[in-house]
């Protein structure tokens, strides 16, 4: 099937509205395997690829870059003008001490030791989406939904990281930049700084977007329209809840039950009975929660792309064979009651 193109953000590339992600690779997912799935994706229109510095998830200094890694081995073998390649430079607040010997800070020195060590994974000479993968100052994320400026910390000014990605910009190792669990006033720093330094605009933000977490639309929807900031949507099936499939059984195989520290976005009251919901609504509608939870993300006018990433093959092909599933608006409208009922059970 063809999937719709737009332009994300202010950048000149032109991306599909759906994303192949690579966290699985080199943990759950063997080179072979993540082969078979970029070559799935690529044969089925989908050239866009998102990874990181810092995969396979869940990090560890024995994975770490093996998603690049596997990513270039497949890519030195694709026309490089064909495939749309976007990456991430790890920050701190991680504990990744074993990336650049730590600390990780947002600075020239890192961005830029990050970089070339991308594009010797990547076997590439150049990145068509930087992006900083979260914030370097203070901020709640990954399931923390409170700001506490007791918390505060030193951090590398944003003026500092534009100027760090306007040099790989000008030198050609970067086509484009973005951010990553950004909120509202880093986006709007980013932007400012970069239109009145003359600086790259960031094109992107890569924040996590789903039935359960619908928190962008209140905070950084008009942000992001006004400034042309595409969202890059990912783990649009929480992590899994959103297939159902630990609602039937707590223990069913996955990345929560095999990883039980990743559970803390989605281990609060409100999210079962919300799964529950959007479970019992799908069937009625003839749907598989899966179909209903990525036809949800991908209706949203201000989705840029919807990040999809599967363990497997197998996975990958039976997401895509009911991927084009529409949501009429008498659907939206029984999704929206639920979501008032049950509003961001895990932001």
């Amino acid at each position: 099937m063809a999937y719709p193109r737009r332009p994300l953000g202010s950048s000149n590339l032109n991306i599909p509205d759906i994303c192949l992600g690579t966290m699985t690779f080199g943990e759950q997912t063997s080179e072979a395997d993540a082969h078979a799935q970029l070559d799935c994706a690529l044969a089925a229109g989908i050239n866009f690829i998102d990874t990181a510095e810092m995969y396979a998830v869940p990090a560890r200094a024995e994975t770490c870059g093996a998603s690049e890694s596997i990513v270039g081995n497949w890519l030195a073998r694709q026309p490089r003008d064909k495939v749309i390649i976007a990456t991430k430079v790890a920050g701190p607040a991680r504990s990744l001490t074993w990336l650049r010997n730590g600390p990780l800070a947002m600075d020239r020195a890192n961005i830029r030791a990050a970089v070339e060590a991308s594009l010797k994974r990547l076997r590439t000479d150049y990145i068509d989406l930087y992006q900083l993968h979260w914030p370097e100052r203070n901020q709640p994320m990954f399931g923390q939904w409170q700001f506490d400026p007791k918390a505060e910390r030193g951090a590398t000014p944003i003026r500092e990281q534009l100027e760090a990605l306007a040099e790989l910009v000008k030198e050609g190792k970067v086509r484009a930049v973005g951010v990553s669990n950004e909120h509202p006033w880093g986006i709007m720093q980013f932007v400012r700084l970069a239109d009145e330094l003359g600086l790259p605009r960031i094109a992107s933000t890569q924040n996590a977007y789903s039935l359960l977490n619908r928190t962008f639309e209140s905070t950084l929807t008009e942000v992001c329209h006004r400034e042309q900031v595409g969202l890059l949507a990912y783990s649009p099936l929480a992590f899994g809840h959103l297939t159902g499939k630990y609602l039937a059984d707590p223990q069913a195989p996955g990345r929560l039950t095999t990883w039980p520290f990743f559970g803390q976005r989605y281990a609060k009251p409100g999210v079962a009975p919300a799964v529950a919901s959007y479970v019992e609504l799908a069937q009625r509608h003839d749907m598989t929660p899966t179909q209903l939870a990525l036809a949800f993300v991908r209706s949203r006018w201000f989705v840029a792309s919807t990040i999809i990433g599967c363990s497997s093959l197998a996975q990958l092909e039976s997401i895509l064979a009911k991927l084009d599933t529409p949501i009429p608006d008498e659907l939206l409208a029984e999704i929206d009651a639920i979501h008032l009922r049950c509003p961001n059970p895990a932001p």
